[in-house]
């Protein structure tokens, strides 16, 4: 076939044989049937998780591969569902999205007979705002109504590393609760009559059972937390002479309880919560730096 040198409602240049005369539609359309040809939903389970990896982390040596990989494998059992938007020309996902059925959510809601999305993210900005992250929310949306569930929820926030309400708002989702300092829970309801999830709240009275140390609390369904754990201490211990308190969030009851709506990750010092979600070591000395001042 001649190359295409023009592109135009319609096009035939004079001499070429008919049957390469094409228009635009046919050409886009023959585009995106090949895009969706290249792209796969794959169901990551127990049996399978050890060949696709966990999404966020690549690198099998990165501290947190395992712990991710491990807090995976557990929560399969618990009804956890991950699917990977796999690129066949690329030989690597390039989105994904986490729920779990809502009373065993790690994160701090009451979210019991709803389907709770912790994290959808689509990594590469070539395959962004092209309906790919829809196209997992439409997973995760038949999922739960194949499931008979009250509905979908999802905790998001304006701020930094959770998702926003953009997609979700696109989608049919209302915002349901709010809790400090911009976190909401957003949901879309299958069912009229069914209650709504909630945060949990009390989160001055959670905070406050730590004391005036300097504490961690994580979890393993964060792959990024473990490295930055592990510098923290050092720093902590080095140039501020703490030594920090770490705690391990080791089930979803544990994690439903934590100080603060992200659940995975919280750090409070002197009676007080200073992040809501994983920091870098640099981050941290920063915070810290300001908290010393106080």
């Amino acid at each position: 076939m001649p190359p295409l040198l023009v592109l135009c409602a319609g096009f035939f240049v004079p001499g070429m044989n008919p049957k390469y005369k094409f228009n635009l539609f046919q050409i886009n359309y023959s585009i995106s049937k090949v895009a969706m040809k290249n792209i796969e939903m794959i169901d990551v389970d127990s049996k399978n998780i050890s060949k696709y990896g966990v999404y966020c982390v690549r690198d099998p040596e990165h501290e947190g591969y395992q712990a991710k990989l491990d807090w995976c494998k557990k929560r399969f059992a618990e009804g956890l569902k991950l699917k990977f938007l796999y690129s066949t020309t690329e030989n690597k996902p390039i989105g994904f999205i986490e729920y779990v059925p809502g009373e065993h959510a790690w994160r701090g809601v009451d979210a019991k007979g709803y389907t709770l999305i912790h994290c959808i993210l689509i990594m590469l900005n070539k395959y962004k705002k092209k309906g790919n992250g829809t196209l997992l929310l439409k997973e995760c949306l038949k999922d739960a109504k194949d499931e008979k569930t009250n509905g979908v929820a999802v905790v998001t926030r304006k701020g930094t590393w959770m998702a926003g309400n953009d997609l979700f708002l696109k989608n049919g989702f209302e915002v349901v609760d709010q809790a400090p300092p911009d976190f909401e829970l957003l949901v879309r309801k299958f069912k009229k009559n069914a209650p709504l999830p909630k945060f949990k709240g009390e989160w001055g009275k959670k905070i406050s059972k730590y004391g005036k140390s300097l504490s961690i609390i994580y979890s393993g369904q964060c792959p990024y937390i473990a490295k930055s754990i592990i510098e923290i201490i050092e720093t902590a211990k080095k140039k501020y002479g703490l030594k920090p308190k770490v705690i391990e969030l080791k089930t979803y009851k544990e994690a439903q309880a934590a100080p603060s709506p992200f659940a995975i990750f919280s750090m409070i010092y002197n009676g007080k919560l200073v992040a809501d979600h994983p920091i870098s070591n640099t981050r941290f000395i920063n915070i810290m730096n300001k908290e010393m001042k106080e």
